[in-house]
């Protein structure tokens, strides 16, 4: 995509969803989606946020705008004037719901405060910046590069592999109907593992990569195994313990956690395939509020790729 002019015109921003960890990946793996988060900026006389989809409101309000705030930081950091943005946004991504909305908010941030700051950041300091903020690479780099993405930071270095996934897979993102703070999830962790659980964990991580790279769906139910976040995590995301065993079954090649949850994410190999694994799915949740599922393609582009 072409971009206007630093500091000039209007910046058009579209920043994929994404879902992290994809069972063993904790903190290093991720997946690019096919709904984002939408962003046409011109500079104004004073802010203002004309936002639809998806949790409008809260998208469209001005103080503590996770948006606002980091791009008003950036400016200030770097000794830029703050300059006032008219915005208009059309959300796609559920807040709270573990599909990349805090990485999609602060990558759009940075590549503001780069547009109308005219920072002139090259794309590795832009992954560094928005990983930084994140506290950690994968949806960032997923967000960023699209894909499927491995990463792993150095200092503030970000080392990415990305591949592009299967173009005939789906994921089946199972919202359910609250959402999940990421602090919640995160203190829900113990300070250490095993070493059982954490050879498992590498084992699983290591197939992962590689049935993304190699198109190989036979390999997913065992790749997509954890035994670091999830096991702990079921206590506050109820939908998972009823779908994990989903996995393998039927079309349903993979389940796990879509980054710290609530929601799940359920790869199928095809687009045949989703009314039967949909059947499946709510089979399993028999008894729970009924759960909205999303179907998406897995997105090979980036913000502004």
């Amino acid at each position: 995509m072409s971009l206007p002019a630093p500091g000039q015109g209007t910046l058009h921003l579209r920043l994929p969803a994404t879902s992290a960890n994809l069972g063993p990946g904790f903190d290093a793996a991720a997946i690019a989606l096919d709904f984002a988060l939408h962003i046409d900026a011109t500079p104004a006389t004073a802010f203002s946020i004309d936002a639809t989809g998806r949790d409008a409101a809260r998208c469209g309000q001005l103080e503590d705008n996770l948006i606002l705030v980091l791009y008003r930081r950036l400016l200030e950091q770097n000794g830029r004037p703050v300059i006032p943005l008219a915005i208009r946004m059309h959300n796609e991504i559920p807040l709270g719901m573990g599909c990349g909305s805090s990485a999609a908010g602060r990558l759009a941030a940075i590549l503001l405060a780069n547009h109308f700051g005219q920072l002139n950041w090259t794309s590795d300091t832009i992954l560094e910046e928005v990983s930084l903020f994140e506290g950690h690479p994968d949806n960032a780099a997923a967000c960023w590069l699209g894909g499927f993405v491995t990463a792993a930071c150095i200092g503030r270095a970000v080392h990415v592999a990305r591949v592009a996934p299967p173009a005939d897979w789906r994921a089946i993102v199972v919202l359910p109907p609250a959402p999940l703070a990421t602090s919640k999830a995160r203190a829900i962790l113990p300070v250490s593992y095993s070493r059982a659980d954490t050879v498992a964990n590498v084992q699983s991580a290591a197939l992962l990569g590689l049935a993304f790279a190699q198109a190989r769906p036979d390999l997913l139910a065992i790749a997509m195994r954890d035994r670091i976040h999830q096991p702990y995590r079921e206590a506050i995301c109820p939908m998972l313990p009823r779908l994990l065993p989903l996995s393998g079954t039927g079309p349903i090649l993979g389940v796990a956690l879509s980054g710290a949850g609530p929601s799940v994410l359920v790869f199928v190999a095809a687009e045949s395939d989703v009314t039967e694994a949909r059947a499946a799915i709510l089979a399993a949740l028999e008894g729970f509020p009924e759960p909205e599922l999303r179907v998406s393609r897995l997105e090979t582009q980036g913000a502004n790729r």
